[in-house]
């Protein structure tokens, strides 16, 4: 195992890291996410594969990742931290013990794999190997087969009604915020630039309306779709803006509902305490080339001003 490990220049997509050599900056993820998916289920064929039992499984975050972020949450939120092991990953060059255990899973996982390690990952401690490292089905299947049934004190993360909307949902922040976002940031006073702002400017009027109308994303109940929204409004308020130019951080500050959201479940144990500002800006820094703008002055009326 090489003594260091150099990330791969990621933003709102998984954390990734390559022990063998730099790769070209890749903000979307997307050559990462053809190379090296894992899509295993927990849940499926139950008799020869991946049941949920205590203390079998173990995930692989890194501080600072926004979707790391959504599984520290949801672990939390369905008290399952004695129930699922995890390792934080850090992305730096003097952690090589969780980084190796990282990649043993890997290698274990797909004969003589030599690509890069993503995180979230899901590993089985039995096999010692990796079971999924997509995100979306790591959180389903957290949700869906290890919540504890009928305790009242946890919420339903995905309870059936709202699957669906659940799901639209997070296509929504994937793809007309996050994604958005970054294109925005990454071409400056451009057409591509205009037309990505502009589908981020209507995702987040949308979600500001639904927000208007009840406390949570998909009204009175907390669900799998508040865990998402607010990690992706998150790293827009603390990553995304420093890309993007003034006058476009002031036409998404104006969205009251969702920031006051973001302001008061940043109050909730289970999402505030697993977010660190410094770190999201540690990783950002070590993993995005791409210049400020002049957004990076203003600030979003959102964490960071209740921290």
């Amino acid at each position: 195992m090489p003594e260091t490990a150099l990330p791969r220049p990621l933003t709102s997509h998984p954390a990734t890291f390559d022990a063998f050599r730099p790769v070209p900056c890749d903000p979307l993820g997307a050559a990462a996410a053809r190379s090296a998916h894992f899509g295993s289920r927990i849940g499926v064929d139950l008799a020869g594969g991946f049941y949920p039992a205590p203390g079998r499984y173990q995930v692989y975050l890194t501080p600072g990742c926004p979707r790391s972020l959504r599984v520290a949450i949801t672990l939390d939120l369905l008290a399952l931290t004695d129930t699922v092991a995890t390792t934080l990953v850090p992305v730096s060059a003097g952690t090589p013990d969780p980084l190796a255990s990282l990649r043993s899973a890997y290698e274990a996982a797909r004969y003589h794999y030599d690509g890069p390690l993503t995180v979230p990952a899901l590993t089985d401690r039995w096999s010692g190997r990796v079971v999924s490292n997509h995100t979306p089905d790591i959180l389903r299947d957290l949700a869906d087969h290890f919540a504890a049934p009928g305790c009242a004190d946890l919420p339903r993360l995905r309870p059936q009604a709202l699957v669906t909307d659940i799901d639209a949902i997070r296509h929504l922040l994937d793809e007309d915020i996050a994604e958005a976002a970054q294109r925005a940031g990454a071409a400056p006073a451009s057409h591509r630039q205009g037309e990505a702002l502009e589908t981020l400017l209507a995702a987040l009027e949308l979600l500001d309306r639904q927000l208007a109308a009840g406390p949570y994303a998909l009204g009175d109940e907390l669900t799998a779709a508040d865990v998402d929204l607010w990690a992706t409004l998150v790293h827009l308020d603390l990553v995304d803006r420093l890309h993007l130019d003034a006058d476009a951080v002031r036409a998404i500050a104006r969205h009251d509902h969702l920031w006051a959201y973001v302001r008061r479940l940043h109050g909730h144990p289970a999402f505030g305490d697993n977010l660190h500002t410094d770190r999201m800006a540690r990783l950002h820094r070590r993993t995005c080339r791409g210049p400020e703008s002049s957004g990076a002055a203003i600030e979003l009326p959102g964490v960071l001003s209740v921290t």
